[in-house]
């Protein structure tokens, strides 16, 4: 299997811990589609050569044992796939003593990659795209007949000054430098 591509959008985002920190830009993987479980079957099939009922019967039994064991207070290791178990989430209580099953306010399955997992970014590129409100608000306006996207309103957003941020004409302006996304 050679390198996948990932599309990504860049976004400006504050430091959650130091809330008086500047804003940086991180990139966040954009969803192409979402796969259907019926559709994910069928690929598993095609690739090993197996009945589509088989691999939908052994998918749906391994999610409903996996739920089973991890109820049970087990950390089941799927070899390639990683490890699955349970944390919680809590609220507080002053003391050990009065702390009770109340305190409990969630169940959350934690996953942590096996080794078909370990190394994704040596087998990726990277494609910077445009944000998911940025395509949205391309293609009304295409659909409109506009010649301009105003990206700051679609992303609900005060615009920093006139212009700035705008596709014009479905070109970005000349002197924005894409380098660096």
């Amino acid at each position: 299997m050679g390198k996948r591509m990932i599309n990504y959008s860049v976004y400006m985002l504050p430091n959650p811990i130091d809330i008086d920190a500047a804003p940086k830009a991180y990139a966040r993987a954009q969803v192409k589609e979402m796969m259907s479980f019926r559709s994910f079957v069928q690929h598993i099939a095609d690739h090993g050569g197996h009945n589509r009922g088989k691999v939908k019967g052994v998918l749906s039994d391994t999610c409903e044992c996996l739920v089973e064991m991890l109820l049970e207070g087990k950390k089941v290791q799927l070899d390639e796939l990683g490890n699955f178990w349970l944390s919680l989430t809590c609220n507080g209580a002053e003391n050990c003593q009065k702390f009770t099953a109340a305190n409990i306010t969630g169940v959350n399955i934690v996953f942590t990659p096996g080794e078909d997992f370990q190394n994704l970014i040596g087998r990726a590129e990277f494609n910077p795209v445009p944000s998911r409100a940025a395509q949205v608000a391309t293609l009304k306006a295409e659909k409109a007949g506009e010649g301009t996207v105003d990206l700051d309103a679609a992303k609900g957003k005060t615009p920093a000054s006139a212009n700035e941020n705008t596709i014009t004409n479905g070109s970005e302006p000349a002197d924005v430098d894409n380098s660096s996304l």
